[in-house]
This record gives C-alpha cells, sequence and structure tokens, in this order.
C-alpha cells in the first residue's frame, strides 16, 4: 500500500485547521467566503468580474464592509454591491445581526447563568470578538424565548398538586423613562409523583388581589388543580385569590416570612431569642403539644415584648393550619421548603442584572432560571412520598379562613 494511501486526507485537513493560530485560522475562512460570496455575484450578474458577455444583465458596483463574529474571532468581509438591485449572502450571514448561532448560544448561556453583560463582553473578546454592546446581548438572548413560553404554558393537568407554595419577588425594570418595581409572582407545587414543580410565573405592577387572581386563574386554566394547602406570605389580596380560585384549598402562612416581620417588632439583641422560641412551635410531635406550645411561646415573649406577643397571638390560625396533616407532612414542609432555596437561586442569577431593560427581559431570564430548577428536581429525588400524599388528599381542612381579612400590608421577598 503506497504512503499516500494510508493517510486519511480529511482527518489530516481537520487537524491541520485545529492546530492553526487564530490569525490564520480567519484568513482562511475569511479567503473561502470571499470566493463563494464573489462566485454567488457572477452568477447574479450573468459574467464573471471584469468579463465582458452578451448574457451579462448586472455588474458589480464595489464593496460593502461587514464584521462576521465566528468561533475564529471577528472577521472582516467584503460584500459585493451590485448596479442593480442588491445581493446579500443569506447562506452565510441574516440581516442586521452579526453572529453565528455559536456565539449566541454562549451568549444566552452565560445571560442565563448571571454573568454580567460587562463580563459576557470580557468572555466573547477571548473569543476574539471586538466589541458587543448591551443590546446586542439582549438580542442574543432572546433565542430562550421560546423555551420559556413553552415552559409557562404547558398545561398542569396530567396530575394533583397538593402542596403549592406561592410568593413574589421585587424586581427593578425601566418603563416610561424611570425605573419602577415590579414583582415576580412565582408558584411551586408537588406533584402526584412526589416531586417539586415549578408552576408557573408572571411579572405583575403590584401585589394587590387582581395580580395574584389573575395569577391563580392562569394556572387553573392551564389544568391545576387537587390543591389541598397553599403555603405563602400574607401578601396583599393573595389570600382572598387563593380562596376565590382555589375553592378548597387552606392557606398556611409561611413561617419563615412571618419570623421575620416577628422580628421586627424587638430589639435587635432580642431576636435570636425570639426566633428560637417560634421555631420550638414548629417541632412538637402532634396538634395538642402545637397549640399548648404556641401558647407557652406567646405568654413567654408577652413579659417582655407585649406588642411582638400581640402580633404572633394575631397569627395563631394563620401560622398553625398545617396541624390539619399529618405530622411527617409537617417534618417534610419544614425542614425542606423549596420556595425559599429557589428565591435564592432567582436572586443569585438577577442581583448581577440589576436593573432590567423590561419586563420580558425578566420572563426571560427568571423563566429559564425555573425551567432549569425544574430540570434538576425531576431528576433528583422524590420530594414527598406517595404515601403522605395519599393521606393528604384525604383530609378535609375548612377554607374559610379566606375570608379573613389581611391586615398586612408589607410583603416581604425572601
Amino acid at each position: 500500500m503506497a504512503a499516500s494511501e494510508s493517510v486519511d486526507r480529511v482527518d489530516l485537513l481537520r487537524e491541520q485547521i485545529e492546530s492553526a493560530s487564530p490569525d490564520v485560522l480567519q484568513a482562511m475562512i475569511r479567503a473561502f467566503a470571499q470566493a463563494v460570496m464573489s462566485a454567488e455575484a457572477d452568477a447574479v450578474c450573468g459574467a464573471g468580474y471584469g468579463q465582458r458577455s452578451e448574457e451579462r444583465v448586472n455588474s458589480r458596483n464595489g464593496y460593502r464592509q461587514r464584521e462576521w463574529d465566528t468561533r475564529a474571532g471577528t472577521i472582516d468581509l467584503a460584500i459585493p454591491k451590485l448596479r442593480q438591485g442588491s445581493y446579500f449572502p443569506d447562506w452565510l450571514l441574516t440581516h442586521r445581526r452579526r453572529a453565528e448561532q455559536a456565539l449566541v448560544s454562549v451568549v444566552a448561556t452565560s445571560y442565563l447563568l448571571g454573568v454580567s453583560t460587562r463580563r459576557v463582553e470580557k468572555l466573547v473578546e477571548q473569543l476574539g470578538i471586538r466589541q458587543l454592546s448591551k443590546s446586542q446581548v439582549s438580542e442574543m438572548a432572546q433565542h430562550l424565548d421560546a423555551q420559556v413560553q413553552a415552559f409557562r404554558s404547558r398545561p398542569l393537568d396530567a396530575a394533583h398538586y397538593t402542596f403549592v407554595w406561592m410568593d413574589a419577588l421585587t424586581m427593578k425594570v425601566r418603563e416610561h423613562g424611570r425605573t419602577v418595581n415590579v414583582h415576580a409572582l412565582i408558584a411551586v407545587g408537588v406533584n402526584a409523583d412526589g416531586g417539586r414543580e415549578v408552576l408557573g410565573l408572571d411579572v405583575a405592577s403590584d401585589e394587590d388581589g387582581a395580580g395574584w387572581l389573575a395569577f391563580l386563574r392562569s394556572l387553573t386554566a392551564r389544568g391545576l388543580s387537587g390543591v389541598r394547602l397553599v403555603i405563602s406570605d400574607a401578601h396583599r389580596g393573595l389570600v382572598g385569590a387563593i380562596g376565590a380560585a382555589l375553592p378548597g384549598a387552606a392557606w398556611q402562612r409561611c413561617r419563615t416570612h412571618y419570623l421575620r416581620n416577628l422580628l421586627t417588632k424587638v430589639p435587635k439583641s432580642a431576636q435570636p431569642w425570639i426566633a428560637t422560641l417560634v421555631r420550638t412551635i414548629f417541632d412538637q410531635p402532634d396538634t395538642d403539644a402545637v397549640r399548648a406550645q404556641f401558647a407557652r411561646v406567646v405568654a413567654t415573649i408577652e413579659a417582655k415584648f407585649p406588642t411582638a406577643a400581640e402580633h404572633l397571638d394575631a397569627a395563631r390560625d394563620d401560622l398553625l393550619a398545617f396541624t390539619g396533616f399529618p405530622r411527617e407532612i409537617w417534618r417534610q414542609i419544614w425542614s425542606n421548603n423549596p420556595q425559599e432555596r429557589l428565591n435564592k437561586e432567582i436572586r443569585r442569577r438577577t442581583d448581577v442584572v440589576g436593573i432590567f431593560p423590561n419586563r420580558p427581559a425578566i420572563v426571560r431570564l427568571v423563566g429559564a432560571v425555573l425551567a432549569e430548577q425544574t430540570d434538576e428536581w425531576t431528576e433528583g429525588r422524590r420530594y414527598m412520598g406517595l404515601e403522605i400524599l395519599a393521606k393528604a388528599r384525604l383530609i378535609t381542612i375548612d377554607a374559610s379562613q379566606h375570608d379573613t381579612d389581611q391586615t398586612e400590608t408589607a410583603p416581604i421577598a425572601a
């Protein structure tokens, strides 16, 4: 066998290209692209460049410069111009868009991971890209929209969602020339398989009853059903919206959010002591022990901080709604709150952005984070046993608590 026949020419060429310097790669890519564009322009003209022919129908008229961002770096292209009409290499470039899809994926993924725009610019500089504006970063990140929209609009009619957590996170966004606060409404549920799942996301101007009611109705329209207990803070209008959109579901006030509210009623030096006392309420073995401990904690706090004790006593029914369920459910709910962990992950990503340019940008980033988290939960361990879920679905709780007037108006975003 001849030596030349024992060498795979394609593999050899690929090896040479991969080992070449970035400048050589750019030169090769540019030369190839220019040759193809020139040939295509000649075909449109009906004759080669500078060639006299009766078949000619058009002629060249110089070039226009265009920068093309590739994995080998930014390449300067000279696109042929025609005297009549125009020529554009659609097979190579996209109108008003400089980056190839691979670079789009890099930028969008970096954006999703919480990398700031400035750091994204530095990242692409290392890839050989000369400059990338903030608007270009946002434009490239828009390719996440289709995935996020599919996630937000997916049907929820496959199974019951026995337990649901709801919360709202405050975000800053630019609207009408000024920076305003909006609220990202998020719902997380436990599905029939015992797994955690993000149910929905919406952005509202305020946490009033109309915003929450619209959000909850969008969830029920997608098939949300079988909810027995909703855990949330006492956001304005949320409790009433739960009663209107999810009849038969009980409401449990989130102890983490409430504790933050309660600690504002006592001096900072006493806050650790108060927090420890309140947590003992939720560590009791049965309903009677929980209620007895609640009374003892109120009496103990009243001796030193009567205002805080009154605040805690007023929230008794809201905080003890969980006692209508088996104790094994209590332990699971209080030991591993999926909403709190999720909020921290969202904040880690959104704090890098700071102020969003518009509401769709919030939906894009937060929605992508939620979809990513749901995938991780799907692949992870089951959150709650099927036997426990079966017991919970057999329990009937008086949901008249929804009619209780909630006077707290200062929501706290975790």
